[in-house]
């Protein structure tokens, strides 16, 4: 059974009964709130509203992250939220962010779980300071079990297993499937989908995704080693597009498909270097999860019930239906 949600401090007023109005129509049955509050260290945040952290395993210049980031930013606004984003690619650097907004008091915190295992006992830690954390992207299969409340994201085994049926659809014989980080479990989901469904043969090739000249080279080179592979299959769009590169510098006539997009990426798919690519909708994870936990905090919704989570894909971009999701691109909500 759910218990009702613990009210943050940062939602007591510190400004005027006008305000309080002023906040009522702007979410629909919302009831009259308490008198003027003595705690100085919510008169100054931001909308007067809630205290949020979005800490990702995202690292430094990554697209991707920043469509997360930028969907978070819009739910933020929209609920007058005190947003903070922070990532680290680091596991033990990540655990140690949700730590750091724990004793920054916030009133929900919002976290991917790339390496579950690390980001246990901050998840505790937030729990038992009576903190409710979310979960989006990767650890669909971790969330409960980690104690989350809800969960927002693509079941990455479901999409990899609909990427062997695609390659399936496109003829295709033997698949490379490229994995930038190794250990991360959304990644190792989506290759052993592929090879889960896809009839013709599936080799994983391991990267550094912190360095795309080397991601191209490495890519080239097993091409260039193996000319039986016919596509090339990435786990993120940067990396699709080093497979373009790779393609070409082999002289492989492999074909390239890759999961997630970015504006490129969409370029790629129009011109047809890149044959599809799948949408999780990067945006759309970070608004719901920041959205979900103002709810909570508010109405004492829970997405999903607690038990389910909520998709956000997977959906195949091919150059067929780009056009509909490109002005979106461009404008890097997509």
């Amino acid at each position: 059974m759910n218990t009702p949600p613990p009210q943050p401090t940062t939602l007591r007023l510190t400004r005027t009964v006008a305000l309080a109005s002023a906040a009522c129509l702007l979410v629909s049955g919302c009831s009259v709130l308490g008198a003027a509050d003595d705690g100085a260290d919510t008169a100054d945040r931001s909308g007067g509203g809630m205290k949020v952290a979005l800490v990702t395993h995202g690292g430094k210049g990554d697209a991707f992250w920043d469509l997360v980031r930028k969907g978070a930013e819009t739910a933020a606004a929209k609920d007058g939220i005190d947003l903070t984003y922070a990532g680290d690619s680091d596991p033990a650097a990540q655990a140690a962010l949700v730590r750091d907004a724990v004793r920054d008091k916030v009133d929900g915190i919002a976290v991917t779980l790339a390496k579950p295992a690390a980001m246990r006992g901050p998840v505790a830690q937030a729990k038992a300071a009576g903190i409710p954390v979310v979960g989006l992207n990767s650890g669909i299969d971790a969330w409960r079990p980690t104690g989350l409340l809800e969960y927002f994201g693509q079941n990455e085994s479901v999409a990899g297993q609909a990427v062997g049926d695609k390659l399936d659809e496109v003829k295709a014989k033997h698949a490379l499937c490229v994995v930038h980080e190794r250990g991360n479990v959304a990644l190792e989901a989506r290759c052993a989908g592929v090879k889960k469904t896809f009839r013709g043969d599936t080799d994983n090739l391991y990267v550094d995704g912190a360095d795309m000249n080397a991601v191209t080279a490495t890519i080239a080179s097993r091409l260039r080693q193996d000319s039986s592979i016919d596509e090339v299959v990435t786990l993120g769009a940067q990396y699709g597009l080093s497979a373009v590169k790779a393609v070409e510098q082999s002289g492989s006539r492999a074909e390239v498909a890759t999961f997630d997009l970015n504006k490129d990426l969409v370029k790629a798919v129009q011109g047809g270097d890149v044959q599809f690519a799948v949408d999780q909708q990067p945006y759309l994870q970070g608004y719901l999860a920041v959205d979900a936990l103002w709810l909570y905090r508010t109405n004492g919704n829970i997405s999903g019930g607690g038990t389910a989570p909520v998709l956000t894909g997977p959906a195949f971009v091919t150059r067929s239906n780009v056009s509909a999701v490109a002005r979106f691109a461009a404008a890097g909500t997509r």
